[in-house]
């Protein structure tokens, strides 16, 4: 057996924006009398990946307990302010898993009940023109909860908030225990598990543990990606953290202007505080390179609008009985923080960078306010009284060394010329996003590449080494450059739930993750159960989770591709069964029970393939 630990912990929450940063630094003392505790996996962390895993395990029967340092689930969503789904152009229809979507829509259930008129339909609180849905971290917070309430009441799901990891006990290549304390009373707790899911931000975890990890960003020469760096990899060149915050917009003449922070001069300069951004031509803007500049209130030549709708949380003019004003989330490159990384820092240097990141954030609110004094800065939306995120958005951390990396060659548009990113068999899931880098420093790796729309497999999830350690995060195995599309709100759900769908099945089946990989029935049968539970695997968005073909059309895909079609994003269901998709689909033998003849339609087809199971 094998003891690991941490000497200190950074409560994020207690970070001050002024005064002394060191204040947060937590010692971790002797954990000897910790509380046991077992269940059958530990999820430690509940952002986005970690609720989607919990949820997962406790529907399929599983004894759970969940970990998570601040007083919020929910993550990037909640305590790390970004209320503004970044999704893309199909997610109404399709793209999103069923709890996802269940999770969307008590959201919109709750602003529903206090719409005054009809409204369009999908609802959208903050009518912001970056997402389709926009809403105040706290309605998140009580969706997530109600849907996890149940379970707790039942005692299957224990949930333990202001709590972090700080300890591991490993017996070789398998985690055995993990030490936990309690921010607020320094209890500890000692987990005893099955398995144990890093769903943590910063992947924090995964030295903890001893497993193999990555940070920063690789070089040409060892991934091969246009867009890595030449020189060599560069461990500190990890994306940048920002602190978002909410400003209500009072009427014109009144003063809501907040004290200046510290180092504002410094910041206004470095960031530099600005509403003008750089846009890469050809990219994900698809203008010319150059400069987009925006205004605060009006729109502006080649913008979509103005700043104040960019990310507007809510829309007074939707709810006239219930928000006077409108209320707007600020995530800008203007309050990025890029002085330092986050990830393998000592604990001082992490509550300093932490410190000086608010600053940031603040600085820019206090610069908005120079020119719009009557913007007030909201606390209550973000639940904190600094009036920042109670966590900081975190864009990327440590990443697992993994079974599988997905490189930039798999979903960028420059290699990938059809329909779809590169084809994964083992698939757990899929997104779509540009690669979206946001700089460390000047010169150094800050890209904007178009992705076609992709997969998640399951080996990104699996470590190289241990074995019952899975990551359910932006942890996955990924590079600096991709990390930059597999990093969003729908993106982090999926790969949490299939994840907690993985343990779920390593157990029933009494295997190693590892071994479901390299074993194709095993496989098969994992993604027939994340099917079954309304997890796409592949982009067929003509046949969404609500078709009642919707989950023969996937196995289908999975095992034998598109057919005849694959010059689009949609399986054409209606269409009648071609030669070329018999013999793409089953070049040598139909399976047994399968009869074609010509009034077949594909999505018949694949109903029957379902019912009789694939060929010899």
């Amino acid at each position: 057996m094998m003891d690991r630990r941490v000497d200190s912990v950074v409560d994020v929450m207690r970070v001050p924006v002024e005064g002394e940063p060191l204040s947060a630094v937590v010692t971790v003392g002797n954990c000897g009398q910790a509380v046991e505790r077992t269940c059958d996996v530990l999820v430690v962390g509940g952002g986005m990946g970690g609720v989607a895993a919990a949820g997962a395990l406790v529907r399929h029967g599983l004894e759970v307990c969940l970990l998570e340092e601040t007083d919020w689930l929910g993550g990037q969503m909640t305590s790390q302010g970004i209320a503004a789904l970044d999704e893309h152009e199909h997610i109404e229809q399709f793209g999103g898993t069923r709890s996802y979507y269940q999770i969307c829509e008590a959201i919109r259930d709750h602003y529903r009940t206090l719409l005054q008129r009809e409204s369009a339909e999908p609802v959208n609180p903050g009518t912001c023109w970056v997402s389709r849905l926009a809403f105040e971290p706290s309605v998140a917070v009580a969706a997530i909860e109600h849907s996890m309430a149940q379970y707790v009441a039942a005692g299957q799901l224990r949930i333990f908030l202001r709590t972090m990891a700080v300890a591991a006990q490993m017996d070789g290549d398998r985690v055995c225990s993990v030490t936990a304390i309690n921010l607020d009373e320094g209890a500890a707790t000692r987990f005893e598990f099955d398995y144990v899911l890093d769903a943590t931000e910063l992947g924090d975890l995964l030295p903890l543990t001893g497993t193999e990890y990555v940070v920063g960003a690789e070089s040409t020469a060892q991934t091969g990606e246009p867009h890595a760096h030449p020189d060599g990899p560069m461990a500190h060149c990890v994306q940048s953290c920002t602190y978002p915050f909410a400003l209500e917009r009072c009427p014109e003449g009144e003063d809501h202007r907040t004290d200046k922070p510290s180092r504002y001069e410094q910041y206004r300069a470095g960031q530099p505080y600005s509403l003008r951004i750089h846009v890469h031509g050809g990219e994900i803007y698809g203008e010319t390179t150059g400069w987009l500049d925006y205004d605060l209130f009006e729109d502006t030549p080649g913008t979509k609008g103005p700043l104040w709708r960019y990310r507007r949380l809510v829309e007074a003019a939707q709810f006239p009985n219930d928000y006077p004003r409108d209320i707007t989330m600020f995530n800008w490159p203007g309050n990025d923080f890029r002085d330092v990384p986050l990830v393998d820092q000592p604990s001082e240097t992490l509550a300093r960078a932490l410190q000086n990141a608010k600053r940031v954030s603040l600085g820019f609110a206090y610069w908005l306010q120079t020119e719009a004094p009557h913007l007030r800065l909201q606390p209550d939306v973000m639940g904190s009284d600094d009036g920042l995120s109670k966590y900081p958005y975190i864009r990327e951390g440590r990443r697992i060394a993994a079974r599988k990396t997905i490189f930039e060659q798999d979903v960028a548009i420059s290699d990938q010329p059809g329909a779809r990113a590169a084809s994964f068999e083992d698939s757990v899931g899929i997104g779509w996003c540009p690669i979206d880098i946001h700089q460390v420093r000047r010169g150094e790796v800050g890209t904007s590449t178009r992705t076609r729309p992709f997969q998640i497999p399951l080996g990104a999830l699996i470590p190289v080494r241990v074995e019952n350690l899975i990551a359910a995060n932006k942890n996955i195995g990924t590079t600096h450059i991709t990390n930059g599309c597999y990093r969003l709100h729908p993106v982090e759900w999926n790969i949490g739930e299939a994840a907690g769908m993985m343990a779920a099945f390593a157990l029933k089946q009494r295997c190693k993750p590892a071994a479901i990989h390299e074993d194709s029935a095993l496989l098969r049968a994992y993604q027939a159960t994340l099917i079954n539970d309304g997890m796409p695997l592949s982009w067929t968005i003509d046949v969404p989770l609500s078709h009642p073909d919707f989950g023969a059309v996937q196995r289908l895909v999975i095992e034998h591709g598109f057919g005849g079609r694959e010059d689009d994003l949609l399986f054409h269901p209606d269409d009648p069964l071609s030669a070329g998709d018999r013999s793409s689909w089953f070049p040598h033998t139909l399976p047994d029970g399968i009869c074609v003849d010509n009034s077949l339609t594909r999505a018949q087809l694949a109903r029957l393939f379902s019912e009789n199971g694939s060929p010899a």
